[in-house]
């Protein structure tokens, strides 16, 4: 990949906490403009990743680059052209749905806050519930307030952190929609997540983070070439990606 084409790169990343190791060398490079799926088991080190990479945690060594900019000497510029979702929906309960986008594009210094909110409000659908407060609203439709809360201001790279943990399926379903509407609006996404349907709806490339390292990166294709040749029966089965994470996660403790 060519420089200019680069959104995230990463090499040899580690990271300890009390002399645990979590990160124990990742490298990574992340394609401008994709949906890119970072997977791995609970404590796998996927969160940690997302941290090093918007600059809320510093690593211990190893390099980082975030639309070019250098995670450990230039924070602010990192800052300044992501978004960032985390596992918990961030909004201000207290406030009303537009009151929450209003205060983050006044913190954005955006020109019209309020025509931003109301955009964004009626792309996500809440219009009906703008005037309503957070604390009101369901799990999904403060998924999708937290989401487009990260939206305000257009940040080019956007990390979502199991943005749908806890959902039921057809909230879910409805964050898959918004994400892949920002993907066709040309924006970076890295997706970390447990549902591996997730990662086979929505990405363009996935890795597989085990024992602190990424073990394998490719497309949905290019993995499943990694699982046993289908059995061809009356019909050939092709693997899930679920069997083929857990077939590759085998193979690497074996």
């Amino acid at each position: 990949m060519l420089p200019h084409e680069i959104a995230i790169s990463v090499q040899g990343l580690k990271k300890s906490y009390k002399n645990i190791p979590v990160l124990t060398g990742v490298d990574l490079e992340v394609r401008k403009g994709c949906i890119f799926a970072l997977l791995g088991a609970n404590g796998a080190g996927k969160t940690t990743i997302v941290k090093i990479l918007s600059t809320l945690l510093r690593q211990d060594s190893g390099n980082a680059t975030v639309n070019g900019f250098d995670v450990a000497s230039k924070p602010d510029n990192v800052r300044a052209s992501i978004s960032l979702t985390g596992q918990f929906a961030a909004v201000d309960e207290i406030l009303t749905g537009r009151e929450n986008l209003v205060m983050i594009a006044r913190l954005r210094h955006l020109r019209d806050p309020h025509q931003v909110a109301d955009d964004l409000l009626k792309r996500f659908g809440l219009a009906d519930a703008a005037n309503r407060r957070a604390s009101a609203y369901s799990g999904g439709m403060r998924r999708r307030l937290d989401i487009a809360m990260s939206l305000v201001g257009d940040a080019p790279l956007i990390f979502l952190d199991e943005p749908t943990t806890g959902l039921d399926p057809e909230a879910r379903i409805e964050v898959w929609k918004i994400i892949k509407e920002m993907a066709g609006n040309g924006r970076t996404i890295l997706l970390t997540t447990q549902y591996l349907e997730e990662a086979e709806q929505l990405a363009d490339r996935i890795a597989i983070l085990d024992n602190g390292r990424i073990i394998v990166n490719g497309t949905l294709a290019e993995l499943k070439k990694l699982f046993p040749p289908a059995k061809v029966e009356y019909i050939e089965k092709q693997p899930t990606l679920e069997e083929i994470f857990l077939t590759i996660i085998g193979k690497k403790g074996e």
